[in-house]
C-alpha cells in the first residue's frame, strides 16, 4: 500500500518538471555566453580601423619606423592638412558621391522594378531569364572587364563618369535580393488592392514599397559600399585626374620612390567615414532584411 499511495504523489511532481510554465535554470552571466566569443572577434575586425587612425595624426618618419610605432608621440595632422590642401581632393570627393548617389538610386528603381516582375508576374522564359541573371554574379569581373571597355568606348563615355555609372544602373544581386523579399510578402494584400482597381505600378508603389523598407535600405547600403569602395573599374576607364574618384585619387599619394603614409592614412579615414556612418544608419534594416530574405525560392 504504501508503494502505491507514493506513486500518485511522485506523478505531479514529474508533470510539474515538465510543465512549460516552470522557471528555467538561468546563467549566472549578466550577457549571453555567446559575447565571450564574439566580443574577441570584433575587437579583432576593429585592430585595422583603430591602426588606420593612429597612423593618421602620425608623421611619416614615425610610420616608417621599425619597429612600429604602437601610439603616437604627438599628435601629428600634416596629413589632413597634405590631404585637404590638395586642390584636386573636393573634386575627388564630389565624384566619388556623385557616382555612388546616382548608382544607389538607379538600382533602387531599376532593381525594384525587376525584383518585383519576377516576383509576381509569370511570363514566357521567366524562370529561365531568372536563372540566366543570377548565374551572371558567378562570372568575375577580369572576364568582363574588356568587353565592358569596349561597350563604354563605343558610346563614348571613357574618360567620363558615365563610364563608371552606366555598367552599375542595376545589379543581379540587387534584382534578386528584392525578388526574394517581395516573395516574403502575402499576396492578399495586393489582390486587395487590386479588387479596389490599383495598377500594378501603384499596387506597387502603395502597399509592396512602404514594407520593403528593410530591403531596399540593404541594396541601398550594399550599392553604396560596393561603388565608393571600387577601384578597379576606374583605374581602367578613367585617364584625367579631373575624373578621379576618391579611391582612385589617393593612388597619387604612392610614388615609385616614396610615399606619403601620413596623407595615405588621413585620406583612407576620411573615405571610410562615410561608408562607416551609412552602414550604421542603415544597420537595424540591414539585419533584419537579411533574416527575412531567401527563405523562399
Amino acid at each position: 500500500m504504501t508503494a502505491v499511495s507514493a506513486r500518485p504523489d511522485a506523478a505531479p511532481a514529474a508533470s510539474s518538471a515538465s510543465r512549460p510554465g516552470t522557471r528555467r535554470h538561468r546563467s549566472p552571466l549578466p550577457f549571453s555566453p555567446w559575447h565571450l566569443l564574439l566580443a574577441p572577434m570584433a575587437l579583432l575586425f576593429a585592430v585595422p580601423l583603430v591602426w588606420l587612425a593612429l597612423s593618421s595624426v602620425m608623421s611619416n618618419a614615425e610610420i616608417n619606423r621599425f619597429p612600429p610605432a604602437l601610439w603616437p608621440s604627438r599628435l601629428d595632422l600634416g596629413g589632413y592638412r597634405y590631404v585637404l590642401g590638395n586642390a584636386m581632393f573636393p573634386r575627388w570627393f564630389a565624384n566619388s558621391l556623385l557616382v555612388s548617389l546616382v548608382t544607389v538610386v538607379a538600382n533602387l528603381v531599376l532593381g525594384t522594378l525587376g525584383g518585383y516582375a519576377f516576383a509576381r508576374m509569370r511570363f514566357a522564359g521567366s524562370r529561365l531569364l531568372l536563372g540566366l541573371m543570377l548565374a551572371t554574379m558567378a562570372i568575375p569581373f577580369q572576364l568582363t572587364m574588356i568587353p565592358t571597355f569596349l561597350v563604354m568606348k563605343q558610346l563614348g563615355l571613357i574618360d567620363t563618369l558615365g563610364a563608371l555609372i552606366v555598367p552599375s544602373l542595376v545589379t543581379p544581386f540587387s534584382v534578386f535580393l528584392l525578388r526574394q523579399f517581395f516573395l516574403s510578402l502575402p499576396r492578399e494584400l495586393e489582390e486587395a488592392a487590386w479588387i479596389d482597381g490599383c495598377s500594378r505600378l501603384r499596387v506597387l508603389w502603395r502597399i509592396v514599397l512602404p514594407l520593403s523598407r528593410p530591403a531596399l535600405s540593404t541594396v541601398a547600403v550594399l550599392t553604396f559600399l560596393s561603388t565608393w569602395n571600387d577601384l578597379t573599374w576606374p583605374l581602367i576607364a578613367i585617364n584625367h585626374d579631373t575624373q578621379y574618384t576618391l579611391q582612385l585619387g589617393l593612388t597619387t599619394f604612392q610614388g615609385q620612390h616614396h610615399t606619403q603614409w601620413a596623407a595615405v592614412m588621413a585620406g583612407n579615414v576620411i573615405t571610410v567615414l562615410p561608408v562607416l556612418l551609412a552602414f550604421l544608419g542603415a544597420q537595424k534594416a540591414f539585419i533584419q532584411s537579411i533574416t527575412s530574405t531567401g527563405l523562399k525560392g
